[in-house]
């Protein structure tokens, strides 16, 4: 998605570009064929508009290059006619590849979109045991404090009642954000930049994978900076990124000695944001980092190698990028950076 400022300026960006064009065309010998640069704005229109958008700019600027011939009074006709002809045709053929080549781009993204929703949907699958446990806690907190209001009331205490249902009420609303969480997680939709605190993201997602690092007896730690800047980013597929390198620093560590897994985030170069998973585990020996992030690679037996792909086009579409390498004196640190205070989700063609 382009940025958002730029938006406003577009009708009269390329409003000005073909006034120019035409001026240029207009008060030019025929000889001469400008009209020819009307496909810079056809370029233009392919990357901001929809497809009705750019066969309307299509049709203008053919229209401005037939009137400026029959307005130009001099240089040769018949070349004249070759040249308005050359530049017809140019348009014409400028705004047909470059939608075809946009359709296929969008039905690209579209495609990664679902892989992305079918990825996330089975990770959920394997994450049941958590999601189960983080839900039971809050939903057996308000039994125990639904009884204890019931017997504060029976017994005449209305303070302890009140605050056993002020706690039924925290309770609830935890279990009902957790539900929140997981529906957008589990939904397929659009994607959504909003203004995301990524400390706030991360602090949300772990309680989703504690049973699995329990499960692996591993110590899943954080160390967030503070006073980073918000970003804007669909929350949903940078928490995907977030949960995907968790649960593969656990999958690393789970035979280890030592089993440490650590969340950091930090400030990067400027106006970066930085979000890193560390790992104690066998590290990247006899792993091609050039080939880390591509679709189907893997050094699990059971592994698709999606994930890290997936996490790899989410984040380059935010505008950002993904490494990883190996940590001193074993592991692994997996860093993904986006940038702050601008747009970079690309959204797909509708």
């Amino acid at each position: 998605m382009p940025l958002l400022w730029r938006r406003p300026l577009l009708p009269a960006l390329l409003v000005l570009l073909a006034a120019a064009i035409f001026l240029a065309d207009t008060i030019t010998n025929l000889e001469i064929a400008v009209a020819v640069f009307y496909v810079a704005i056809v370029l233009i229109a392919v990357r901001y508009l929809d497809r009705r958008g750019v066969a309307m700019v299509a049709a203008a600027c053919m229209a401005l290059t037939v009137l400026s011939f029959f307005l130009t009074r001099a240089g040769s006709v018949p070349a004249g006619v070759i040249n308005c002809a050359i530049s017809l045709v140019a348009i014409a053929v400028t705004a047909y590849l470059a939608l075809r080549t946009a359709t296929a781009e969008a039905t690209a993204r579209e495609a990664q979109a679902q892989l992305a929703h079918i990825t996330r949907v089975t990770m959920l699958g394997e994450l049941t045991a958590s999601i189960a446990h983080e839900l039971n806690q809050p939903l057996a907190a308000i039994v125990l404090n639904g009884n204890a209001a019931q017997r504060w009331l029976a017994g005449g205490n209305r303070d302890e009642a009140g605050k056993a249902a002020e706690r039924i009420v925290r309770d609830a609303e935890r279990a009902s954000e957790l539900i929140k969480r997981l529906r957008g997680l589990t939904r397929k939709v659009a994607g959504k930049a909003v203004w995301l605190d990524v400390n706030q993201t991360i602090v949300e997602t772990l309680p989703l994978v504690q049973n699995e690092a329990g499960r692996n007896h591993a110590a899943l730690r954080t160390e967030l900076a503070r006073d980073l800047p918000r970003i804007q980013v669909d929350p949903v597929q940078v928490q995907q990124v977030i949960l995907n390198l968790i649960l593969n620093a656990l999958e690393a560590v789970k035979d280890e000695r030592v089993r440490d897994v650590t969340v950091q985030t930090s400030l990067g170069k400027p106006g970066e944001v930085v979000i890193a998973v560390r790992d104690s585990g066998r590290g990247l020996k006899g792993v091609q980092l050039d080939h880390v992030f591509d679709a189907f690679y893997t050094t699990r037996p059971d592994g698709m190698g999606m994930g890290l792909a997936i996490s790899r086009s989410i984040v380059e579409s935010h505008g950002g990028r993904i490494w990883a390498e190996p940590t001193v004196p074993h592991g692994a640190i997996f860093r993904f950076s986006l940038p702050s205070g601008r747009t970079g989700l690309r959204q797909p063609d509708r």
